[in-house]
């Protein structure tokens, strides 16, 4: 089978298939918490400006000892250098293109116990045109050190230009990182700070048990033989080239993308894959994170505020920057609470909410934090003995909202039989607790409020020997009650 011939067809299917206007409204169902038409607006953008911006990408190249194994017959680095030379060539004269070459596990022999963690060089800067010198370079390469990946990675981070572009890095490595660092942690870290897109990492050989360690640190392709290396060389530099990328802009009530640091999950509709599963960022200048996502699927898009919003059904332009717009995601704080922040015998009370006029409940808290809600109207219920219900609380943008319920007092009962029985509302006659079959005699937890309790001795055989009392609890208060007096 050719690998590249199909995979090729296949990219070019893709361009030829997908004719786009500059502005798509998406016909999409959408989820939301209020009852208002709201629409996703899906966008890509088509300025002569943004194509003129340069891509550059540099190749962290491993030549360390692991690479002098024998793969298909031939020594992995010589397999390696030989395709990344030939994709080199073919990318020759292309414009807006700077490449540029680090390789790391290369100067220093590796020796059990003493390895060289530095050992990772800038070989050909990144510039236009380079692709003869890259090229040159890695049929110098000796493959004799260690596998420094995070440190090179983190060098990599000064090896980009100022100038505004889109920065790739592709990884080629055998192995896994080897000095005791997080190549995971250093890739985020790129990323956030707005340094370098996702990373490529394509894996030469690596055994199931490492490609995990990898898959953290960006676009992981593991290639398990050399025809399948050379076809997914070509797609990743397609990819890097004709990219497809992403920014999720969650606006607030005035339209502006400001709102940040809400989770997102992009779900694969046919394969149900969760990827990817990010914290909505905003970088310098208050710019939104962009991230590449495969645009062959249909996804749906998961907004983890609360209440949640969900985008049902996302197509993406492939080889265009797509920009999800999602309004009105404005949020407040809202605080349940007591009066005072004095510990009361209930202990932990959990509060449910309910977007108000729904019955069911979207999230459940402890009384006492906080949480940010979407703006709008909710209900509350605490569970509280009995249960207290507060309806249609507002919030707004900004809102510090605190909802505060009375502090609750205590029943201190008094009893010397066992018997069957129940405490009530004295006026709706809500059921508020209901006795066991022993002795109740005990202290019991109970809002503000006015209370009946009915109650018979186990050993009397009348319901006309039924007691009733009749209580009121304040806040704050011990109301002692004697069934029998």
């Amino acid at each position: 089978m050719n690998y590249r011939k199909d995979i090729k067809s296949i990219l070019i299917g893709y361009k030829k298939s997908f004719v786009l206007s500059a502005a798509i409204i998406l016909s999409i169902q959408t989820l939301y918490s209020q009852e208002v038409n709201k629409e996703a607006l899906l966008s890509y953008d088509s300025s002569e400006e943004a194509s003129d911006v340069a891509t550059r990408i540099l190749f962290v190249f491993d030549a360390s000892n692991s690479m002098n194994a024998f793969w298909s017959g031939e020594r992995k680095i010589k397999l390696a250098t030989k395709l990344l030379s030939t994709s080199l060539a073919s990318l020759y004269g292309t414009a807006d293109l700077e490449l540029g070459l680090r390789v790391y596990g290369h100067q220093t022999k590796h020796v059990e116990g003493q390895q060289d963690c530095d050992d990772t060089e800038l070989v050909v800067p990144i510039k236009h045109g380079s692709n003869l010198i890259i090229k040159q370079e890695l049929s110098r390469l000796r493959a004799q050190g260690t596998t420094p990946i995070a440190r090179s990675l983190e060098k990599a981070a000064g090896d980009f230009p100022e100038e505004p572009g889109r920065n790739i890095i592709i990884l080629i490595t055998d192995g896994i990182e080897a000095c005791d660092e997080d190549p995971c942690a250093v890739s985020r870290m790129l990323q956030a700070k707005g340094i370098v897109v996702k990373p490529f990492i394509i894996g030469i050989g690596i055994e199931d048990k490492h490609k995990e360690s990898l898959m953290c640190v960006g676009n992981f392709y593991d290639a398990s033989n050399p025809e399948v290396f050379e076809s997914i060389l070509d797609l990743v530099l397609e990819q890097a080239l004709h990219n497809t990328t992403v920014q999720v802009d969650l606006l607030d009530n005035s339209g502006k993308p400001s709102i940040t640091d809400v989770p997102l999950t992009f779900t694969d509709k046919r394969t149900r894959e969760y990827y990817p599963q990010v914290i909505h960022t905003l970088g310098y200048n208050n710019l939104t994170d962009t991230f590449y996502l495969d645009p062959v699927p249909t996804y749906e898009l998961n907004v983890h505020t609360l209440p949640e919003r969900v985008i049902e059904e996302v197509n993406l332009a492939p080889g265009k920057h797509n920009i999800i717009s999602v309004p009105n995601m404005s949020q407040g704080v809202i605080t349940p609470q007591f009066p005072t922040t004095r510990r009361t015998d209930y202990g932990n009370i959990s509060v449910d909410l309910f977007e108000s006029g729904k019955c069911e409940s979207f999230y459940s808290m402890n009384l006492g934090t906080s949480i940010r809600l979407l703006t709008g109207t909710y209900d509350l219920v605490f569970h509280t003995t009995p249960i207290t219900r507060v309806d249609d609380v507002e919030i707004q943008d900004g809102d510090i909202m605190p909802v505060t319920i009375a502090s609750p007092g205590s029943l201190m009962l008094q009893s010397s039989v066992a018997g069957y029985g129940s405490i009530v509302n004295a006026s709706t006659l809500e059921h508020v607790i209901q006795f066991g079959n022993g002795n109740p005699a005990g202290r019991y937890t109970l809002q503000p409020g006015t209370y009946t309790l009915i109650f018979r001795a186990r050993q009397a055989h009348s319901s006309k020997y039924s007691i009733k009392k009749t209580f009121t609890i304040t806040s704050g208060s011990t109301q002692n009650l004697n069934i029998h007096e």
